[in-house]
């Protein structure tokens, strides 16, 4: 059973800037899902029962991400087996396999991309369909299983109605769209702009998961992007205080609402070595002395909690120009709208730091330059569900 929580519910509209974002995902048939829908807002929050399927939302979010990137399915989906919701047989060829598919909001209407992936006996895609406005303007289809290719329809409204041309069986085919049509035909300027807006979309992903054992040591200054396990924290916060100052200052705030005891600043120090470990500048003699008589802890020292909170933190107040994510060369990042997504959102935090995250998640998030889907403990979501702009939905027990 699913269910959105009171509140902000997700509407079907665009980022104001006219950034396309996606805002809704469909696990047709994908692991333990069947026929579920998932509409997302700026902030959306999955809990439930371990086994309701919290990560797998994720997964696909992550794996449409990869595609819509132009990676391959193999590199893709490791374990595609895994991925055939339970119980399902194969049909009279033997053959098993999942759909999953989302819906992009953006300058072209809302964009409709599904997915059907067979698994077994070889993993392909034997389906795909593009539609706007419930025109639709890409279908594949597997003709010869023999051949690794999909027969590939898009809509052309030239002198003939559809181009027809083979695609390769194993990625995206809306991601190969901009190679592949020219563009003079009002419709085919109709698919180019939809498949530009899926692809952007997706490929405007960051997914997290911050690993405090690899956060610990100071590192080398590089180009000071915030990578997925968050393990170069203080090289990031080197560039945010040397290069952005307000920033900075919300992340400092941010460390004197979560971390323990008294946090006068938030500060990073480089060693004789040429490498940069963060500190947490202290009032009174409360940890370390520092040269001049300050006092300060290294972030290296804090605990799991305080390490995922401060590196989620940093997350949420920087961009696609800070962080380790997929570059869109032509397009300016003021013009991209990021989604961040984070499974175990909570894990390791005390209720004071998942109420100072989630309360900053939606501050971030209603500016519209920033989204987060995430998953959460019952305790993180009974207190989100009183969050304006924070979505939770509940898959249930």
């Amino acid at each position: 059973m699913t269910a959105v929580s009171p509140g902000t519910r997700p509407g079907p509209q665009a980022d104001d800037r006219g950034a396309p974002v996606v805002t809704e995902l469909r696990l047709s048939a994908f692991r333990s899902h069947r026929g579920a829908v998932f509409p997302l807002g700026p902030v959306t929050l999955f809990t439930g029962a371990s086994g309701t399927g919290k990560s797998s939302v994720l997964e696909v979010y992550e794996a449409l991400a990869r595609l819509g990137g132009g990676a391959e399915l193999g590199a893709v989906f490791r374990d595609p087996g895994a991925c055939v919701p339970e119980r399902a047989g194969p049909d009279a060829e033997g053959r098993r396999g999942f759909r999953i598919g989302c819906t992009v909001e953006g300058p072209a209407g809302p964009v409709r991309l599904d997915l059907a992936v067979q698994a077994e006996p070889e993993l392909r895609v034997v389906g795909e369909r593009l539609t706007c406005d419930g025109q639709t303007l890409l279908t594949t289809a597997l003709r010869d299983p023999g051949r690794s290719t999909v027969q590939a329809a898009w809509h052309t409204a030239g002198s003939a109605p559809v181009t027809r041309a083979p695609l390769p069986d194993d990625v995206l085919g809306t991601a190969l769209l901009p190679l592949r049509v020219a563009g003079k035909t009002a419709g085919q300027v109709k698919v180019l702009a939809a498949a530009e807006q899926v692809i952007l979309a997706l490929r405007s992903v960051f997914a997290c998961d911050p690993r405090p054992t690899r956060m610990r040591e100071p590192v080398a200054l590089g180009d000071a992007r915030l990578r997925r396990g968050c393990d170069n924290l203080a090289e990031v916060l080197w560039r945010t205080h040397h290069q952005c100052a307000r920033r900075h200052a919300r992340l400092g705030a941010m460390a004197r609402a979560g971390c323990a005891g008294p946090v006068e600043a938030l500060t990073v120090e480089k060693l004789a070595d040429g490498r940069v470990r963060a500190l947490l500048g202290r009032g009174g003699a409360w940890a370390t002395p520092r040269p001049g008589g300050a006092w300060a802890t290294p972030v290296g020292r804090l605990g799991d909690g305080e390490l995922r909170y401060l590196a989620l933190a940093l997350v949420l107040l920087t961009g696609p120009g800070v962080l380790a994510m997929d570059t869109v060369a032509e397009v300016p990042d003021a013009m991209r709208a990021l989604t961040v997504l984070a499974d175990d959102l909570d894990r390791s935090l005390d209720g004071r730091q998942a109420r100072e995250l989630v309360a900053l998640a939606a501050a971030v998030c209603a500016e519209r330059h920033i989204r987060l889907v995430g998953t959460v403990a019952e305790t993180s979501a009974s207190y989100a569900r009183g969050v304006d702009g924070v979505t939770v939905v509940d898959l249930g027990p």
